[in-house]
């Protein structure tokens, strides 16, 4: 909801703050006070129309700032909005003190505030608003329709995947089975496969040396290392102090037996072998030729001959893939037109029963002729909704955009607000007592207050019957100072209260007359409430 205002040199207004609550809030004052111009600061403040006339007369820019607290788990606590309207320039936009646009102010506001009595920002206006508040309305079963829509598209994307030039096609084909019959024809191993052929490239290649090196390593332990060995073992056994050394000499004694032997077996295994290191130097070739045109290593090539296997079966398959893909989506086709046909019948359904309620809720803010026709249209679904207001016997019924009277449309938009349960946190309305009066009047007071229940509502009104309603009432005032008009903004509780709504009645504020039907009318709102 706004919790608060900030005003500074728009029209009449040099500066103004004003905290606002919960329910119903009215916005008094004389004819001329400046009280609409709370209503224009809001509406800058969610993209409206920024107009250098609205400058407050020898400033240089006129400021509006909002702060909106958000009962929304997935959003931040609160968020700041800020208008700035140059009198010579283009207009800027806050958002939380950093720069945002006009119609980024515009998407966010129409989340928090909707006005009504002028034409801007008011959300029931648009044909997607309305037809969802049928819906909502009517419990229409708007799911199963856009399943059955997701799946006709995600059948048509597999289409486009699988369309194409059929020359295109055909290069590609080649491409593939040429791929596929050079991975499957190299028949790689595992991944380490290079890794293992290195290791025995080197074995190959090496093969004299290692053997050579090893015949010398054999002919110096054959020299007598072992019998020298033994004799040393053979001099220390017995001797106290030099057990210790003679047992590990003894130990080592018996690990050099054991390293010869292995040893002369390892060298009289090796042998020259010119086919094999040629076999392994030509595979090692293949396997290098494949990862430069196939990937980085052996195990990148191994997923992209993954890749080639299933793209070369749905080429081969492709006609007959296409073939049951075109069946599936007309089955989804099928299942769409039956969820369409359910949604349109559900909604052709409900239109009169909301039209029907509406009109009910006119009657009783001073609207007795006026019909509300929901039409609905568009075949299948009906997804064509539109609201019509015929406000007076006669008149042509006409969208709610159309709606020339500022008065009869925000009436017409309170007696939806009070049908359709979802809407803005904030709602405001302008001219909805315009040419009502009486006990028309006190049914628009109590329609505000019982809307007032579920949101946060904002009135500007001239009638005491309808402020009488209110939660919290702020007067806005006007008065010459230094030759000047300036107007400034206060909340009014108590005896103030009642001088305010004695005024709204007579025009004289100190008539005991006047006050006594002030709070004769407080009393009777609150027992209404």
């Amino acid at each position: 909801m706004l919790s608060e205002l900030l005003v500074r040199d728009l029209g009449v207004i040099p500066e103004a703050r004003v905290v606002l609550g919960p329910g119903l809030t009215a916005v008094t004052g004389e004819t001329g006070a400046g009280k609409t111009m709370l209503v224009e600061a809001i509406s800058l403040l969610v993209g409206g129309r920024a107009d250098a006339g609205l400058v407050r007369a020898g400033a240089s820019e006129a400021v509006v700032e909002g702060r909106f607290v958000l009962d929304r788990d997935d959003r931040d606590d609160e968020v700041v909005l800020t208008r700035v309207v140059p009198a010579d320039g283009r207009s800027r936009a806050y958002r939380n003190g950093r720069l945002a646009t006009a119609a980024e102010l515009a998407e966010e506001g129409r989340a928090l505030v909707d006005l009504h009595g002028q034409h801007q920002h008011q959300s029931l206006l648009s044909s997607s608003t309305q037809r969802a508040a049928l819906d909502r309305f009517g419990g229409v079963p708007v799911t199963p329709l856009a399943e059955a829509r997701q799946a006709v598209k995600a059948f048509e994307d597999a289409l486009d995947a699988l369309g194409g030039d059929a020359r295109a096609r055909a290069r590609e084909l080649d491409l593939v089975r040429f791929q596929a019959a050079e991975l499957e024809g190299a028949a790689i191993a595992s991944a380490h496969e290079d890794d293992e052929l290195s290791a025995e490239e080197d074995l190959l290649a090496g093969a004299l040396g290692h053997r050579e090196a090893a015949a010398g390593a054999l002919e110096v332990l054959g020299d007598g290392v072992h019998d020298e060995l033994a004799t040393v073992v053979a001099l220390l056994t017995g001797h106290a102090p030099f057990q210790e050394l003679r047992d590990r000499l003894a130990s080592i004694s018996l690990d050099l037996d054991d390293v010869t032997r292995d040893l002369r077996d390892v060298a009289e295994g090796l042998e020259e072998d010119p086919d094999r290191l040629a076999a392994v130097r030509e595979r090692r070739q293949l396997l290098r030729d494949l990862r430069r045109k196939y990937g980085d290593t052996l195990a990148d090539v191994l997923a992209y001959g993954e890749q080639v296997r299933s793209r070369l079966d749905e080429l081969e398959r492709h006609d007959d893939r296409v073939a049951e893909l075109e069946r599936e989506r007309e089955h989804a086709r099928a299942r769409e037109a039956v969820a369409a046909a359910v949604v349109g019948a559900a909604r052709r359904a409900a239109a009169p029963d909301l039209g029907r309620e509406v009109r009910e809720h006119l009657v009783e803010l001073a609207m007795p002729k006026a019909d509300l026709e929901v039409v609905v249209a568009g075949g299948g679904e009906e997804r064509d909704v539109t609201f019509l207001l015929a406000a007076n016997p006669g008149d042509p019924a006409a969208p709610l955009a159309r709606v020339a009277s500022g008065g009869e449309l925000a009436r017409t938009m309170l007696a939806l607000r009070l049908v359709l349960s979802e809407a803005p946190d904030t709602l405001v309305f302008d001219e909805v007592d315009a040419g009502v009066g009486g006990e028309a009047a006190l049914a628009v007071g109590r329609a505000l207050a019982r809307l007032g229940r579920r949101h946060q509502v904002l009135v500007v009104t001239h009638l005491a019957q309808v402020a009488a309603f209110a939660d919290q009432q702020i007067v806005v005032d006007k008065q010459v100072s230094a030759g000047r008009t300036v107007a400034a903004a206060r909340e009014v509780t108590g005896a103030a209260r009642v001088t305010e709504l004695a005024r709204m009645l007579s025009g004289l504020s100190a008539s005991d007359s006047a006050r006594r039907h002030a709070e004769e009318l407080l009393e009777r709102a609150a027992v209404a409430s």
